[in-house]
């Protein structure tokens, strides 16, 4: 694969790799370069079924869209985007209602950039960088203006909020974002489960906390249920990520470790 691509903006190092071309270079993207794939393999190394995980959160991405969908959503604001291809939400979401929109939120400025490019003609998509962290920002936003908060929005976490540490209180956090929701919208959270028993996530955890920087935060099923408020969770509810309604044997890996890594769940505001 060569390293020239359209989608490449000039402000962006190459040489560097990036979290959001290794995250696309895990699910089969194209969007990567030599260096995010070394990173890769070695993220591998030390967790070797890392590449299943991120094809079981994204194929459970693409239920929950398509079941938005088929609930009368039209309209999604996706916080911790990464980079949006294979399959992301603006493809499910347009591959059912092309009318569907879609804003792409990730305060990764490599990654935004590149999805300012990859989108470029999309009309019905748009993409901004800020933090989770600061909802204000994002919710008001010129970007996120491209949703009708008078109508329904599916709003999706995915593996994202294991990153907030819990000073920065996520539990508040989320409580805004689900009181700018209008009534009929759907809260939608993957996030890293603390009584899973697969080793390799433990050791690549404590490899990336110690390296500093940003902290990952494994949370009991309790405490990831508390994110939905007193919106009514979507059956099954609060499960693994593998068990909400699968459809198919893509849906899972072969390694049931795998399928317990993560808590997922879709809740509606009454």
């Amino acid at each position: 694969m060569g390293d020239e691509r359209n989608w490449v903006p000039q402000s962006v190092d190459v040489s560097v790799p990036s979290a959001a071309r290794l995250y696309d270079y895990m699910l089969g993207g194209a969007h990567n370069f030599a260096v995010d794939r070394l990173a890769g393999d070695r993220m591998e190394a030390v967790m070797p079924h890392a590449r299943s995980a991120a094809r079981v959160n994204r194929a459970f991405l693409g239920r929950a869209v398509r079941f938005m969908v088929a609930q009368g959503v039209r309209q999604f604001l996706d916080i911790g985007s990464g980079i949006p291809t294979v399959a992301n939400v603006h493809e499910v979401a347009q591959a059912e209602d092309p009318a569907c929109k879609v804003v792409y939120v990730d305060r990764d400025p490599v990654a935004v950039a590149h999805s300012e490019l990859i989108l470029a003609g999309n009309d019905s998509v748009r993409v901004l960088q800020a933090d989770l962290r600061d909802p204000d920002s994002i919710l008001n936003s010129p970007e996120v203006g491209l949703l009708d908060f008078d109508e329904p929005i599916g709003l999706l976490m995915l593996l994202m909020l294991h990153w907030v540490p819990t000073e920065a209180d996520p539990w508040g956090l989320l409580k805004h974002y689900r009181e700018a929701l209008p009534s009929g919208s759907y809260l939608t959270i993957t996030h890293f489960a603390d009584d899973h028993d697969y080793e390799g996530v433990r050791t690549a955890a404590k490899g990336i906390n110690s390296a500093g920087g940003d902290q990952v935060v494994e949370r009991s099923k309790d405490e990831i249920a508390a994110f939905f408020g007193d919106f009514e969770l979507v059956e099954p509810g609060l499960v693994t990520f593998a068990e909400w309604r699968t459809s198919g044997p893509g849906d899972i890996s072969s390694d049931p470790a795998i399928n317990r890594l993560a808590y997922a769940a879709v809740a509606r505001k009454p």
